[in-house]
């Protein structure tokens, strides 16, 4: 079996963790219908604050569910939607694709705008959990694993087994960095 959707979750608040559900509906250009997160422009708290008109670069957080089994290895228990995803994922490397990159989710399509950036609020759902998800290597580079951030290009409903399709933009690969 190919990369497929494990998990999909939503939240009308601005809350840490999101709710299963058994399908979301993408909007493109606006992001996951009724989430907190849904809009043009940006609805992270933090960068509302800094400036409101700033295009919405996180309307969809995509995690690899693959991360969840690497971080049960050190004892964290950390299950879907819990760490603020909308969409969980299996079979695909989210963390190493290419900024541009589309991913056909079913008839949606969503273009990855770069990594989220690990908050401390990660440690108040796990006190440690943190240091897993933010990191520098062994060449000093900052090592960011809470998955990934997009865009909705194109509109449609997503669910648990939707397969995942990886479109590889043309050109050289732009690493991801946070948005």
């Amino acid at each position: 079996m190919g990369p497929v959707v494990t998990a999909v979750s939503s939240s009308p608040t601005h809350t840490f963790g999101k709710v299963n559900r058994a399908r979301i509906r993408l909007l493109a250009g606006l992001g996951v219908e009724g989430d907190a997160h849904m809009g043009r422009t940006v609805k992270h708290r933090s960068r509302v604050a800094a400036d409101p008109s700033q295009p919405n670069l996180r309307q969809v957080h995509l995690i690899h569910e693959e991360l969840f089994d690497e971080v049960a290895e050190a004892g964290f228990v950390v299950k879907p939607g819990q760490m603020g995803e909308n969409i969980t994922t299996r079979g695909v490397d989210l963390l190493a694709l290419g900024r541009g990159t589309v991913l056909e989710l079913g008839r949606a399509r969503v273009e990855i705008t770069g990594l989220r950036n690990p908050c401390a609020q990660i440690d108040g759902f796990s006190p440690g959990l943190l240091k897993r998800m933010v990191y520098r290597d062994e060449q000093g580079e900052l090592v960011r694993k809470a998955g990934v951030m997009g865009v909705v290009l194109t509109e449609g409903e997503v669910e648990p087994g939707t397969p995942v399709g990886v479109c590889l933009p043309a050109g050289e690969h732009i690493r991801l960095e946070r948005v």
